[in-house]
């Protein structure tokens, strides 16, 4: 994933709040990535599908719309 620097970045984020130690994942990031670990992977889908609910213009107002009738 070293051309889109954005999305490795957000799974970074991702990977180390989900597995903050050793306990939660055998590997830091850059060998989790190296590895392709499902930890990696299940954090760059995460970071993937962030960044469509990030871009979805339809989508935001509606989350607006939600938090006002709370």
């Amino acid at each position: 994933m070293e051309h889109d620097l954005q999305l490795r970045a957000a799974a970074r984020a991702i990977y180390d709040a989900c597995y903050p130690s050793d306990d939660w994942a055998p590997l830091g990031f850059d060998e989790a990535e190296r590895f392709g670990t499902v930890q990696y992977r299940q954090a760059v889908g995460a970071a993937q599908q962030a960044r469509l609910a990030l871009r979805d213009a339809v989508r935001q107002p509606e989350l607006f719309a939600v938090q006002a009738r709370a």
